[in-house]
């Protein structure tokens, strides 16, 4: 596992072992990352099931000033603490060891980018930006980025948030969401 782009464009992450790990594919986060990348610059992130913390990383990499990580797991947690000390970027990041419900009703102000990628068998990523949309928590602009292995139903979401993008890579699939009123606008 690697950062593709930015200022630590190459630099080698620490990573898991185990069946249960499931990072983002190279392929996958660099097609997410020129997507995103017009909104990184200056932007504030959270990484709401963060594991090894790549995609929060890649972001501080791509200019992002802040990024707020959180997971369950300690192991997970242990490894983004690795990779923040080798990037040297412990001023720029938060670590949060939280229920994700938990942690959305504790951080404060609102986010840029908000990454939910919980584990596939978990299927509380429509919980979670229900729970995002109803704190205020997405910046204006912001965008919502859901990863999982199957492409989005509307069932359940919240009437503030609309689908504005979605994108297949091999058996990954990116949804992308904005506050409904700001899609409407574009």
């Amino acid at each position: 596992m690697r950062i593709i782009g930015g200022q630590f464009r190459s630099r080698v992450l620490s990573s898991f072992k185990g069946e249960d790990i499931r990072p983002t594919a190279d392929r996958v986060k660099e097609s997410l990352f020129n997507i995103l990348s017009p909104r990184l610059y200056g932007a504030r992130v959270l990484d709401l099931f963060c594991g090894s913390g790549a995609l929060g990383l890649e972001s501080l990499s791509r200019g992002a000033r802040e990024a707020v990580f959180n997971d369950i797991s300690e192991a997970s947690l242990a490894v983004l603490r690795k990779n923040v000390a080798l990037l040297g970027v412990q001023a720029q990041a938060k670590v949060y060891r939280l229920d994700y419900a938990q942690c959305l009703s504790t951080v404060r102000g609102t986010f840029d980018v908000v990454f939910i990628d919980p584990p596939y068998r978990m299927d509380c990523g429509v919980s979670a930006m229900n729970a995002v949309a109803a704190r205020g928590l997405l910046a204006r602009d912001g965008v919502i980025v859901y990863e999982r292995d199957r492409p989005f139903r509307e069932e359940g979401l919240t009437e503030a948030l609309a689908l504005t993008d979605e994108r297949k890579y091999g058996k990954t699939y990116l949804s992308f969401f904005s506050r409904r009123e700001e899609a409407e606008e574009r």
